[in-house]
C-alpha cells in the first residue's frame, strides 16, 4: 500500500514537472542553410576559381566534340565516294575520339566533383559554427533548416543574418 501511494505521487510529480518543461517557452529559428552557404561571397569566388581552373580542359572537350562532327560530316558528305578502307579509317578514329571523349568527360566530371565537395564540406562546416554562435548570441533553442519544415513564419528565418556574419567572419581572399 505504501508502495503505490509512492509511486503514485512519483507519477503525479513526474507529470506536473514534465508539463511545465513543455510550457516554458521555446525559441526557434529557420534557415535556408543551402542558399545561406552557396550565397556566400566565398561560395561564388571559389566557383568562378572553379571554373576559370578547368575552362582549358572543358575547352579540349569541346574541340574533341567538333572533331567527331567533323568526321561525321565526312563520313556522310563521302557516303558511296569514299573507299571501303577511308570509311572504315574515319569511322575508327571516330571512335577513338569519342572514347577519349567519354573518358575525358568523365575524368573532368570527377576532378570538379571533387573539389566543390571539398569546398561546400568546409563552407557548411564553417556555415553551421556561425549559425550555433548566432543561436547562442540571440538564445535560440533550436534553428531549423527550411528543407524540414512544412509552415514558418518569415520572422522566424534568420537566412539573410547568417549570410551576413558568414561574410564577415570569412571574407572571400
Amino acid at each position: 500500500m505504501f508502495r503505490s501511494l509512492l509511486v503514485r505521487t512519483g507519477m503525479v510529480c513526474l507529470a506536473l514537472s514534465f508539463a511545465s518543461l513543455v510550457s516554458a517557452q521555446t525559441k526557434v529559428a529557420v534557415i535556408n542553410l543551402q542558399k545561406a552557404v552557396l550565397d556566400s561571397n566565398e561560395i561564388k569566388k571559389a566557383s568562378a576559381a572553379l571554373e576559370s581552373k578547368f575552362k582549358p580542359r572543358q575547352q579540349e572537350l569541346e574541340k574533341l566534340q567538333a572533331d567527331i562532327e567533323q568526321i561525321q560530316q565526312k563520313i556522310q558528305a563521302g557516303q558511296g565516294k569514299l573507299t571501303p578502307q577511308a570509311e572504315a579509317d574515319y569511322q575508327a578514329e571516330g571512335q577513338r575520339k569519342q572514347t577519349t571523349l567519354q573518358r575525358k568527360s568523365e575524368d573532368l566530371q570527377k576532378d570538379v566533383d571533387a573539389e566543390r565537395n571539398e569546398v561546400l564540406a568546409k563552407s557548411s562546416k564553417q556555415m553551421q559554427q556561425v549559425v550555433a554562435k548566432i543561436a547562442a548570441e540571440k538564445g535560440y533553442d533550436i534553428v531549423v533548416d527550411v528543407s524540414n519544415t512544412v509552415f514558418f513564419k518569415p520572422a522566424l528565418e534568420i537566412t539573410s543574418d547568417a549570410l551576413a556574419a558568414y561574410n564577415a567572419a570569412y571574407p572571400a581572399k
